[in-house]
C-alpha cells in the first residue's frame, strides 16, 4: 500500500490512531472505498477485538482511524512491539494490498 499512500500514526494512553492519504487525485476514490473499517481489522488484526473508528477527509484525500484500547492502558503496560503506536502506519504502508496497475505510474 505504500506505494500509493502516505501515513502517520500515534497514541494517547491505550488509544491509537492512523491516517492514510494519497497525494493522486486518481487514487483517492480507490483509498476511500478500499479502506473500510472491515479492511482495516483483515490489515491490522489486532484491531477487530476493539472498536475501530472510521473519518474520511475527502479535502486532503486522507482516511483516519482511531483504535481506542488497541494499546492496552498505554505504552508502559503492554508488550506489543510498538507499545505506543508510533509504527502502526508503517506497518499498513507495508501490507501487500492489491492496487489498480494505473495507480501505480503516479510514483
Amino acid at each position: 500500500m505504500g506505494r500509493i499512500a502516505f501515513a502517520r500514526s500515534g497514541d494517547k494512553g491505550g488509544n491509537s490512531n492512523v491516517g492514510i492519504w494519497t497525494d493522486n487525485p486518481q487514487a483517492w476514490p480507490w483509498l476511500r472505498s478500499f479502506l473500510s473499517t472491515e479492511r482495516l481489522t483483515e490489515l491490522l488484526p489486532e484491531a477487530a477485538a476493539g472498536t475501530v473508528l472510521r473519518h474520511e477527509f475527502p479535502h486532503l484525500r486522507a482516511v483516519h482511524f482511531v483504535l481506542p484500547g488497541l494499546l492496552g492502558r498505554g505504552g508502559s503496560s503492554n508488550l506489543r512491539l510498538d507499545s505506543i503506536g508510533k509504527a502502526v502506519s508503517e506497518y499498513l504502508r507495508a501490507r501487500i494490498v492489491e492496487v489498480p496497475v494505473e495507480l501505480l505510474d503516479h510514483h
